[in-house]
């Protein structure tokens, strides 16, 4: 039996800005429990010669290298042989940079998948072909499978890739199994409006079409490898094109200066949309104060024009009151708001519930956030907005707040930084939910 190529990587229509493939890729690993995660980075790191021999040694049992190893460093990941917690490595390959995550598949580490996923390039969703019903061409795909992809849609991680692994512990039976698997992820995507850069059968244990593409159409697939994908990937474009949004994340003093003809403090954040020059007028939030941009640094304190995504120092044409946690905004920027309407990926024990009220985290700047009201909850299991006036742990649902100040939030899918907030809860100071701007 034969497939087409349908599984191929689809054709990359980037846009100015965004086709940069020279730049490290940060991607992460993601799945349900013990879909093979920490083996497949493992493989990435031993296959694409990552790794020093002394490393190799310390990994190995009985001649054999525990791939997950590589990943699992706490003592606790070791001794029950999952992964609790977000583990970062670098590799790279003749042609490029990558930082891997490994996150966490267990339920309740879902905020260190969510944690990870929220600054990555693109993410590799493993499914293990030996958990489901492979025989069934309508099969039902794992609970935390849908749960991640979903996350990282909403996270607006730009490239996903599934990758269909254990395909080898199914024999003569595996090309098979990759077909119906392969229509259970297209129509599952199609529904969430997830849009699939490519999916690949692979075995991360022995290592089919993670670094090297196999040669003989191993389960009807003639793609490219894991590896060659993410080489291709492009890196998430900065908002450059928006207005000038800057988070005041220190600010420096220099008042021992005998020059008084601008603001003799330096502001440091990093740009979070638009570009930060010289002659900008800004205003101030919260205290709506409006000022020029009289000197832009760089990291290395050098002028210079600095875009979103770098770090800048400002120094402001005159003394203004400006404290860690204001926002620096070009005049034409989005009025600030008290109310707004955010998706919730809800990551408490407690439940989020009306008339409960949490710190908000936007930026740099804390305010108290009161929950107005829960729209709606998101089945994950069908997709359908379910009424609900609570959202349990691990639950997504869209949420009315009402905050204590006003903030200038945008669209998560117009401004990465500008719409989205965390929020804690005022007690305990656990990291509750993440919260994107609708």
């Amino acid at each position: 039996m034969t497939t087409n190529n349908s599984a191929a990587p689809t054709a990359q229509t980037a846009t100015p800005g965004q086709s940069d493939t020279s730049t490290a890729l940060k991607f992460i690993t993601c799945g349900s429990v013990d879909d093979g995660k920490s083996t497949l980075i493992g493989r990435l790191l031993v296959d694409s010669r990552s790794v020093l021999q002394d490393q190799l040694a310390n990994v190995s049992k009985s001649g054999e290298a525990d791939l997950a190893q590589f990943t699992d460093g706490l003592s606790a990941e070791r001794e029950q042989g999952i992964t609790i917690d977000v583990a970062y490595r670098y590799f790279n390959t003749a042609n490029r940079k990558f930082i891997i995550g490994d996150a966490p598949g267990h339920e309740q580490y879902t905020r260190n998948m969510v944690t990870a996923a929220s600054s990555a390039d693109a993410a590799v969703v493993l499914v293990d072909a030996t958990k489901l019903q492979w025989q069934d061409a309508d099969l039902n795909l794992l609970p935390q499978t849908r749960r991640h992809s979903l996350l990282c849609h909403l996270l607006r991680v730009p490239s996903i890739v599934f990758a269909v692994n254990k395909l080898d512990a199914l024999g003569a039976d595996a090309e098979k199994a990759f077909v119906h698997i392969r229509a259970a992820l297209e129509k599952f995507s199609a529904e969430a409006g997830i849009e699939v850069t490519a999916i690949v059968p692979i075995s991360a244990l022995k290592g089919h079409n993670v670094v090297e593409s196999t040669d003989d159409g191993w389960c009807g697939y003639n793609g490219l490898s894991l590896l060659d994908i993410l080489e291709e990937l492009p890196v998430t474009p900065a908002d450059t094109a928006l207005p000038l949004a800057f988070p005041v994340q220190w600010v420096e003093k220099f008042s021992a200066s005998a020059d008084t003809s601008q603001g003799r403090r330096v502001f440091w954040g990093r740009v979070g949309a638009g570009v930060a020059q010289v002659g900008q007028t800004v205003k101030v939030l919260p205290s709506g104060q409006t000022a020029t941009i009289a000197q832009v640094l760089g990291h290395t304190r050098q002028p210079r024009t600095v875009p979103a995504g770098h770090s800048a120092g400002i120094v402001l044409d005159r003394e203004v009151d400006v404290s860690r946690g204001d926002w620096l905004l070009a005049t034409d920027a989005a009025p600030a708001s008290r109310e707004i309407t955010v998706t919730v990926a809800w990551m408490d024990d407690e439940p989020l519930v009306a008339g409960r009220t949490y710190w908000a985290l936007h930026g740099h700047r804390w305010v108290k956030a009161r929950v107005k009201r829960v729209v709606h909850r998101l089945d994950i299991n069908t997709l359908a907005e379910e009424d609900a006036s609570a959202l349990p742990a691990n639950s997504i649902g869209h949420v009315e707040l009402l905050l204590q100040e006003p903030l200038a939030v945008q669209s998560f899918n117009t401004s990465r930084v500008l719409g989205a907030l965390v929020l804690v809860d005022t007690a305990s100071h656990r990291t509750a939910g993440a919260a994107l701007v609708n």
